[in-house]
């Protein structure tokens, strides 16, 4: 007999209608042990999703998807929603290549509404959703699920603010577990949210607020007054709700989110309620799962760990925590040196540098822009700043780099973590455009260290070597396989000569140490190829330049998007220069879905196997090129 026999019988969810009460209450605790064992062997966001398994089983009892839409904001809170929806047999593939993707893709499933891997977009989304709905006589509803946490970022707002006013068929949820929104007041507050989500309460205040207003002469200025009477007793009992009632939308709640019997009947109340509504559900992030709820930081995104000890990796050494370590020590010599996060304080290497200098530490939440632009006050004013930040996520600041940051000429530093391909999150993760943004912005110094030796000689670079907008670019995870004698260099960047070679392979980064495996393999084959590893990726040293020149072919390599990348960049720059030789430009030109690192890579071409293939290529190209110069002149 199945250790999940409520859950195997969840198809659908209308599947899940059919169950009783007792059963529901079964399938909450199924899901839950499904949620800790899959993401115990597979790593990924625990602690919200143990927190929204009765929401999301509220929200398929009362709504009928995919004709009813539901939008999760970020969508690491969507696992409960894909057991839900046909996907349970297959969840043991979560975040595996090929498997059951840890955020919501449309492609994967019709109940999957939107792509969402950044923050606080849900609210737009759903938002033009609604309204296309309206538009085309749809009578289904959209229900944007969205964290606390999301309320940090800007584009929330922006979202209710036109939302509130849109008068569809839209339910925004606010699912607090207490991270960022103050808590209610008492009893009262309580028992009036129950009051206030109740259907019958609904019909009958929007009833008796018609009647009033057409009492002859009085009607009007009296619904005015009790309204305003209203409003003054509900802000004193209600500290989150009249933000909300300002943007238009109705406010209920706070509602006990782990009660399935308030959570459905807050939600029936919202159905009948014809405009925007706003309900607020309180919730446990870990709930269900002890370690969880005591550290809920810990397992909100958690690369694997032992169930029934709650053990995480210990790890060691990462790129993350190397630069975390460095900056450590770079501040304590220099007072002016800040550091910047957005919500990011551990995953970026800043944990130490939050405990050793508080003062001079801002996790400004999610909110990108505003670290960029808070960034360059800072420097304006003579600070040092660095902005530690996902290179997925830096993308959303470019208008501050460009605008509040480059023009002015203030000298930031980013520390962009993340770059590359990046394991298990997919699509929305990858961290392959910021050198393609960042190539566009003029007076910008890139740095992309391929070790630990050079990430501790980049940052210091950045710091002090730099006028304007530094960044130094680095992967997730370690740093691989560093050749014994390996010799880290100050210089923008480090020429590998081969006596004889007519071929130049050019990259940057950690795909380094695959170029080098690849060269050494054809070495030992008697084939001879030289390699430019660019230290300082921009400005391009026109030195560097040069010696491209020299070759009869160039061969560039990077780990990034073809489309704007240094490839594309040094490919111009030659042309223009009027070289004479053969060139190739291998980078990545898709989005990039789910995969681990190596696979990745192997993917793309950019692992040591597939940069050989492409040497090989070349030269064969190379060797085609002097038979035909020969037939055609008689001499090569």
């Amino acid at each position: 007999m199945s250790e999940h026999a409520m859950l195997d019988r969840i198809q659908t969810p209308a599947d899940l209608k059919k169950l009783s009460a007792a059963e529901i209450k079964t399938l909450c605790a199924e899901i839950r042990d499904t949620l800790i064992e899959t993401v115990s062997c597979n790593g990924g966001h625990l602690s919200s999703n143990l927190g929204v398994v009765e929401l999301t089983v509220a929200l398929h009892l009362i709504f009928d998807a995919p004709r009813d839409q539901i939008v999760w904001d970020v969508g690491h809170q969507c696992y409960v929603h894909k057991l839900l929806t046909g996907r349970a047999e297959q969840f043991h593939t979560l975040r595996t290549e090929g498997g059951v993707s840890g955020f919501p893709r449309p492609a994967e499933s019709e109940y999957d509404t939107f792509i969402v891997g950044h923050s606080s977009t849900a609210v737009s989304a759903a938002n033009g959703l609604a309204k296309a709905k309206k538009l085309t006589g749809d009578k289904g509803y959209v229900i944007a699920v969205m964290g606390d946490g999301a309320m940090t970022g800007g584009i929330a707002y922006e979202g209710l603010s036109n939302a509130g006013r849109s008068e569809d068929r839209l339910i925004v949820i606010l699912n607090d577990n207490r991270m960022s929104i103050n808590r209610n007041v008492g009893f009262v507050a309580r028992h009036l949210a129950i009051l206030r989500s109740r259907p019958r309460y609904v019909r009958v205040k929007n009833g008796f607020g018609a009647f009033v207003s057409h009492i002859p002469l009085v009607g009007k200025p009296l619904y005015s007054l009790l309204l305003e009477i209203k409003t003054k007793l509900k802000n004193a009992l209600y500290k989150n709700s009249p933000i909300f009632e300002d943007m238009g939308f109705y406010y209920l709640g706070p509602v006990n989110g782990h009660s399935l019997s308030d959570l459905t009947r807050a939600l029936r109340a919202a159905k009948n309620i014809e405009r925007p509504v706003l309900l607020h559900v309180e919730t446990v992030k870990g709930k269900g799962y002890g370690f969880a709820e005591q550290s809920p930081d810990t397992y909100h995104g958690v690369s694997g760990f032992d169930r029934e000890t709650g053990e995480t990796p210990s790890g060691g050494d990462s790129f993350s925590s190397v630069f975390g370590d460095t900056l450590c020590q770079l501040a304590s010599e220099d007072r002016h040196i800040c550091a910047i996060t957005a919500a990011m304080q551990n995953g970026t290497g800043l944990g130490s540098f939050a405990r050793r200098f508080p003062d001079r530490f801002f996790d400004v939440g999610i909110a990108e822009q505003h670290a960029v632009t808070f960034a360059s006050g800072l420097s304006c004013n003579g600070m040092l700043p660095v902005f530690a930040v996902y290179s997925t996520f830096l993308q959303r600041s470019y208008d501050q780099i460009l605008n509040d940051t480059a023009i002015l000429g203030q000298h930031i530093v980013l520390a962009i973590d993340r770059a590359g391909i990046v394991p298990d999150d997919g699509e929305t993760h990858q961290g392959i455009f910021d050198v393609s943004f960042l190539h566009t912005i003029p007076g910008v110094a890139l740095y992309a260290p391929a070790c630990y030796d050079e990430l501790r000689i980049h940052l210091k670079q950045a710091l002090y070597d730099e006028k304007g907008i530094a960044a130094v670019r680095y992967p997730r995870g370690g740093e691989g396989m560093v050749p014994q004698g390996y010799v880290t260099d100050y210089k923008p960047y480090t020429l590998f000569r081969a006596q004889g070679a007519n071929l130049l392979l050019i990259t940057y980064g950690r795909i380094f140490f695959n170029a080098l495996a690849a060269v050494q393999k054809l070495a030992c084959e008697g084939i001879r190829i030289s390699i430019l590893k660019l230290n300082r990726v921009l400005p391009l040293e026109e030195d560097s330049l040069r010696l491209a020149m020299e070759y009869s072919g160039v061969v560039f390599m990077e780990e990034g998007s073809r489309a704007g990348g240094m490839g594309e960049m040094l490919g111009s720059r030659l042309m223009e220069s009027a070289y004479r030789g053969r060139y190739w430009s291998y980078a990545i030109e898709e989005f990039v879905p789910v995969c681990k690192t190596d696979a990745g890579l192997r993917r793309e071409g950019l692992d040591a196997h597939g940069m050989e293939e492409a040497i090989r290529r070349a030269l064969e190209d190379l060797s085609g090129q002097k038979e035909e110069l020969w037939r055609a002149t008689g001499s090569v």
